[in-house]
């Protein structure tokens, strides 16, 4: 699956440069000045789970956020999730590998849902431009959507709530 995007991406690299030349090199230098400011937070994440992973063995990992942790589990990758700041294209990896580890799945599901829609980091950020209120009742409905889709990915993909 992945080479055939690969695949695809290159033909229209080479169709985009056929019919603008300049246009197709603007974009590229765009595209790996994107690069050069998302490397710097992309490798840091990954070199921060790299020692989480090292420090923190799979039993352990299986005990606070695996699948028999249960709601407390569930609450503790809900509260990290909240209070951490990670993109989103190194969530999803990061969230693999906490699988791959011995997380739970509905334990991942509430961290990731609480990392995209929870932001406490960015809380006095957003209570400048919404205000106090509703930055905080945002927030709430958000952290406790979260639970809930950590819910139904459990249920879908175990075949239980919890």
């Amino acid at each position: 699956m992945n080479l055939s995007l690969y695949g695809i991406a290159i033909i229209c690299l080479v169709f985009s440069y056929y019919k603008n030349k300049q246009k197709t090199m603007k974009a590229l230098k765009k595209a790996w000045k994107a690069f050069e400011n998302l490397l710097p937070q992309l490798l840091g994440v990954i070199v921060l789970v790299g020692i989480m992973l090292a420090i923190f063995h799979t039993e352990m990992i299986s005990k606070v956020i695996g699948a028999e942790s249960g709601w407390y589990g569930t609450l503790i990758a809900g509260i990290i999730g909240s209070v951490t700041l990670i993109p989103g294209f190194v969530a999803f990896p990061t969230a693999a590998l906490l699988l791959k580890n011995g997380a739970g799945y509905v334990q991942i599901g509430a961290f990731v849902s609480t990392l995209m829609m929870v932001g406490l980091m960015t809380l006095p950020v957003e209570i400048k431009y919404f205000g106090k209120k509703l930055s905080i009742i945002r927030n709430m409905i958000a952290f406790i959507f979260s639970f809930v889709v950590a819910l139904i990915i459990g249920k879908v993909v175990t075949g239980t709530w919890l």
